[in-house]
Formats: structure tokens, C-alpha cells, sequence
């Protein structure tokens, strides 16, 4: 995916539950729109996604048998699409359908060949994924890297502005 795509250049925020990924995706995504970017967001979750009161219209709809809703305000426009047992579309699939912007950021996936910065706290006690995964560009972290490692850019998960600093450089 490139630079050119109308989501602009898309980049992965990858890690284990409980990691600090969807606080770290908050303030950048706060720090980016307030300069005036286009942001897009696409979180990933395992489990189901219940956006509306079961008895609401749109809920009845999509129970009715309704491949997609569309609900539309004044404040937001929400698409739910039934799968109904079809596959989950890929991440291509829902890029596609994303308005354009200026960098789409991407909470989980972490099986996408995309460029990806890991949220990594290793007092989780699970392991860390860029020794094994080469799209991973950043680790931010609470730790020191280990004296002698290389790698990629290692950022101080207590210090958001500096991996804004790099998500910025990376934009460029």
C-alpha cells in the first residue's frame, strides 16, 4: 500500500492486550488531527460488535435479514454489514471503502504485511513480536533496549511526543 492510496500510508499499532496500543492510538490520533490531518482509524476486534440497542430500527433491520445498514445523523454516518457466515473481508477490503485522509492508522492485524509499530510491556509477561515479525518499523516501550541490539526505532512509551516526533518523520 502506498503513499498514493487515498487513505495515505497506512500503519499498524500492534501488541498484547493490555499493552497501552488504543491509548497510545488516542493521543496520536488527537495530536495528528489537531495539525489539521485526515485520520482514519480501523480497530480489529475478536469478538462481536454490538453498535446499537438491540430494539432500536437498525438493530430490527439487520435482524430482519438486511445484508447492510446505514445509519445516517447530522453527526455521524455508521455502515453494519451482516457477514452471515460469509469470511471477514481483509484489510485491503475495508481500506477500500475508507474516505480518503492523510494516514490511516490500524489497531491489530498484526498478520498484515504492513509497516507497524508494536506497543511492547514486557511486564505482561508475554513475549515481544518484532524479532519475529520484519514489518514492525518501532517498538515502543517502558524498557531500555538491550545493550548491543539493533533493530527497529525504539520509543519510550512514557514519552508520546517523541513517538509522534517519529510518526511524523515517518509520514515524510
Amino acid at each position: 500500500m502506498s503513499a498514493t492510496e487515498p487513505h495515505g500510508p497506512v500503519l499498524g499499532v500492534v501488541g498484547w492486550s493490555g499493552s497501552g496500543k488504543t491509548s497510545l492510538l488516542e493521543y496520536l490520533v488527537g495530536q495528528l488531527a489537531g495539525q489539521g490531518l485526515r485520520v482514519n482509524v480501523i480497530k480489529h476486534s475478536h469478538h462481536d460488535i454490538e453498535l446499537e440497542p438491540p430494539r432500536k430500527d437498525s438493530a430490527r433491520l439487520r435482524m430482519a435479514g438486511a445484508a447492510e445498514v446505514m445509519i445516517a445523523s447530522p453527526y455521524r454516518v455508521a455502515i453494519l454489514r451482516e457477514l452471515r457466515g460469509a469470511p471477514e473481508p481483509s484489510l485491503a477490503e475495508h481500506l477500500a471503502r475508507l474516505a480518503p485522509a492523510d494516514i490511516t492508522l490500524v489497531e491489530g492485524y498484526k498478520w498484515e504485511r504492513i509497516p507497524k509499530l508494536e506497543v511492547f510491556r514486557p511486564a505482561l509477561g508475554k513475549p515481544a513480536l518484532y524479532p519475529d515479525d520484519a514489518d514492525i518499523v518501532a517498538v515502543v516501550t517502558d524498557v531500555p533496549r538491550a545493550p548491543g541490539e539493533g533493530g527497529p526505532a525504539w520509543l519510550d512509551l512514557n514519552d508520546p511526543g517523541q513517538v509522534l516526533a517519529w510518526l511524523e518523520k515517518w509520514l515524510r
